[in-house]
Order: C-alpha cells, then structure tokens, then sequence
C-alpha cells in the first residue's frame, strides 16, 4: 500500500511493514464511549521489539483498567472497510464487537455498540489529519490522528456483572503509532459539554527530532461545524502552563484568539505505553474528568462550557 494512501487514510493500519522484522514499533486506535453517568474505553493494538510480536486490548472503564495479551497471529487488518479484528473482538468506524473472557484477571466483557453521525475535523492535502504538515515525517516517533471528533453511541457493554447502556450517547476515536510515546505530555478530551454541542481535544507534548525537540501542540474546539485549531503548525504559543498530578489549567494563543483550558477530579487509572516498541511505561489516564474550556475573540468570551467525563492523562519523565 502506498505511503501516501495510508497518510490521507490514518485509521488503517500503518505498520505492514514491520510484521516481518524486528524494529521497534507500535500502533494502537482508541475508542472512547461515555454516557452521562460512565464510560469505557478500548485500546486495540500491536507492540514490535527485537524480542516478541504481542497483540493486545487495554480497557479503561470510570471505575478500573485491564490488559489483555493476545498472540500477534489473532490480529485481522481490513482495508474496505476498514476494521481491526483481534481475538473475537471487531473495531470499526461503524462499532465494536467485543467478546473478552480472560480467566486470570476474572475478567470477562461482553457487547455490541453502534456508531453513526461521525463528525471529524476539516483535513486537506497539506493537513491530512491533526498533526497537519507534520504527518509527513517519516522520523517521527509518535503519530497521531483523530477519527472522530464525535459520533453518536448506542448499544451495550457488560463488564463482569456490571453493563453499561448508551441510548443516543457520544463517543470519539483516535490512533498513535510509531515507536515510543512522548517522554512527558498532556492529552485531553471531551465531547459531553452541558449548554452547546462541542468537541474539544489538546495534546502538548515534547517531541524529539533528529536535531533538536520543541514542545508540540495539537488542539481542536469543534462547535456544532465551526473549528478552531491551535496547533504548533498553526504558530500557537502557550501563555500558561499549570500543570500538577490532579489537573491542569493551560492557556494558548493564536492571532485574535485566546483558548483556556482547566480540568478537575482526576483520579487515574493505570495503562500501558510504548517504549521503543515495549509495552512497559505505566501512565495513568481518567476518563471522568470535568473540563472547563473558555474561548475569547479579542478578549470578548464566545465559548464558555464544561465537559463531563473526560479522558485525561498528564505524563511526566
């Protein structure tokens, strides 16, 4: 498949190439499902290192985290449409299947969920997803994509004894890959604001280069179909920067527009990161979270809203 095609089309599987070596690499889609009182999210993915191929599904729920190994050999890539197939779970842009029965965690999960109405941010050639003109590094040690902004949710999902219902609810889905996760960094988001339809998503991170690392921003309010990005590529500047083990509270800057951002009730739960291909960084992410975002035009307020269950990580060396 041609190195274009997959840039222009991030949610299919990017590491082809690497099935038959042993460089270092992983690659992992998120999708995030939350009512009004909980959510859930899964983490299908791959992790290569010199020594082993392993599949694997990481699970995150408002209350606990799991992680489940798989052999390599259980993973299925479709292209059209596209879908990731491990073990007997199915993730697609148009739901999940999931059917995970792992006896040693007494763990067993269950369920169907439907996804419509998938609203993402405006690409073009030159910023074929968030990352902008950055996709096309092929150095890069963390890709990152959006896939949905917000689609609606219906469905169920049984986690032991307990199940979890959406009816008319909301979900969002992303992917990274490369080799490793940023040393440290920050990624928020949300999608359940209680006055206005938005979406909201930022990611600050120190990224590496060949010759020299810059702390990278990637950021998107998305309000009913208006958008406003703040991104490195974009030229935004962080004005404030607070950020501690409980929350954070992150100010940007571009041009006649000022973007505030505060979280709150962060209580993390424990999942597995890449380090050159090796699933064994732990980070710690919520995704019951309350987020304010506050937007100004010339220091007039045109966006003030709270989000509730939010995905929240702040990762530091």
């Amino acid at each position: 498949m041609k190195p274009l095609f997959l840039i222009q089309n991030p949610e299919l599987f990017q590491g082809e190439k690497y099935l038959n070596t042993n460089k270092d690499y992983f690659e992992g889609w998120y999708f995030k499902n939350t009512n009004h009182q909980e959510g859930i999210s899964f983490i299908p993915g791959i992790n290569i290192n010199h020594k082993t191929q392993k599949a694997f599904i990481q699970v995150i729920t408002s209350q606990s985290s799991y992680y489940i190994n798989y052999d390599i050999e259980e993973c299925e890539f479709k292209t059209i449409p596209f879908s990731v197939k491990i073990g007997n779970n199915t993730f697609s842009k148009e739901g999940i299947h999931i059917d995970i029965q792992e006896e040693n965690q007494n763990l067993k999960i269950i369920g169907d969920i439907q996804y419509s109405n998938s609203k993402n941010i405006h690409t073009n050639f030159i910023q074929p997803n968030i990352m902008g003109p950055f996709s096309y590094l092929p150095f890069m040690e963390c890709n990152h994509a959006i896939l949905s902004m917000q689609n609606k949710v219906e469905g169920f999902m049984k986690v032991n004894h307990h199940t979890i219902n959406f009816e008319n609810d909301v979900g969002y889905i992303e992917k990274d890959w490369g080799c490793s996760f940023p040393k440290s960094y920050i990624w928020c988001q949300g999608n359940q604001f209680k006055k206005i339809n938005a979406s909201f998503m930022i990611s600050i991170a120190d990224v590496p280069l060949k010759v020299f690392d810059f702390r990278g921003i990637i950021c998107v309010l998305k309000i009913k179909d208006k958008e406003f990005k703040f991104t490195t590529y974009h030229c935004a500047k962080i004005v404030k920067y607070q950020v501690d083990k409980n929350g954070l509270d992150i100010t940007l800057k571009k041009g006649i527009y000022e973007l505030n951002v505060k979280t709150e009730n962060h209580v993390g739960l424990r999942l597995a990161a890449p380090v050159k291909g090796k699933m064994e960084k732990d980070i710690f992410e919520s995704i019951s979270a309350n987020m304010t975002v506050t937007l100004k035009k010339r220091n007039k307020i045109i966006f003030s809203d709270t989000s509730t269950n939010c995905g929240l990580e702040i990762v530091s060396e």
